[in-house]
């Protein structure tokens, strides 16, 4: 069955009379270059167990299923369930869980599904809800070793940024602590049914957690950082003074100490700036 046959796409959904979903985001990958490639790219292979999120019709997780020992795949929209039945049939190393990334036991699913393997992610993510799920991946701490994603190709540059850039911004900075991104390759809009406005990219974020704050440094690293890019016209003592309650004295004191600079902004703090204020701020002010 070729799943990226826009025929045979057309006639499995007629036949199980599934209309699209612009609520969910919902863009089902046709061309068939770009799944092995994100299976390839993605750790999908023995010795693995792939956590896939947003399942379509199943064409990505067929290309895994076919690479990896085992796959459990989350799809929120339960009228793909009796599609899925049926095009993943041939396969007995897939698990399908019909419920909301956001809400799921993940923690769970990779420790009663993929014993004595390692954990990769791969997801073909709504635009609308990129960042939250990537975010809720990375903050949960998860046993996984690696998350490829393919998203708009401006979250995709945002995403895979260098810190202390213009093109950076809170999503970045969060990445970076928890690991390192890279953009692998571009995929243009007509590689999808129906098409989007916009191009996509597939990005993986390695998990290498290089940043050994405490509790307390982390949960302040957090909040400045979303204050910061929050008002990221403004300069960081004016954002901190008025989100955080800190004087601009405290802050351009705390700048001092770093060599920055009292007019900087957050979006110029390089991520070791950005690590070490988090550390005199807890260490000196709270």
């Amino acid at each position: 069955m070729n799943l990226t046959n826009i025929n045979t796409v057309r006639e499995i959904l007629s036949r199980h009379g599934f209309n699209f979903s612009k609520g969910l985001g919902q863009n089902f990958i046709i061309n068939p270059d770009i799944c092995p490639k994100i299976a390839e790219n993605g750790n999908a292979r023995s010795g693995y167990g792939v956590l896939e999120i947003g399942t379509g019709i199943g064409v990505l997780t067929k290309e895994l299923a076919l690479r990896a020992d085992k796959v459990s795949a989350i799809e929120i929209d339960k009228r793909l369930m009796p599609v899925l039945a049926e095009t993943l049939a041939d396969f007995d190393n897939i698990k399908i869980y019909n419920e909301d990334v956001m809400k799921a036991d993940l923690r769970k699913i990779i420790s009663d599904d993929f014993k004595g393997l390692k954990t990769a992610v791969c997801a073909n993510l709504p635009y609308y809800i990129t960042s939250p799920v990537i975010m809720m991946l990375l903050e949960n701490n998860l046993p996984v070793e690696s998350i490829t994603v393919m998203v708009q190709k401006e979250a995709a540059q945002r995403l895979c940024a260098e810190v202390g850039t213009r093109e950076s911004g809170a999503i970045t900075v969060g990445v970076n602590y928890y690991g390192t991104a890279k953009q692998l390759f571009s995929v243009s809009h007509g590689s999808f049914m129906p098409s989007p406005n916009v191009d996509s990219a597939v990005i993986r974020i390695d998990i290498d957690k290089k940043y050994n704050l405490n509790e307390e440094q982390e949960k302040f690293f957090f909040r400045m950082v979303k204050s910061g890019f929050s008002q990221r016209r403004k300069t960081l003592a004016n954002a901190m003074s008025s989100l955080m309650g800190f004087s601009k004295n405290d802050v351009y004191s705390a700048l001092q100490s770093l060599d920055i600079s009292e007019s900087v902004r957050m979006e110029a703090l390089k991520m070791e700036q950005l690590i070490q204020l988090a550390i005199k701020f807890t260490e000196g002010y709270l």
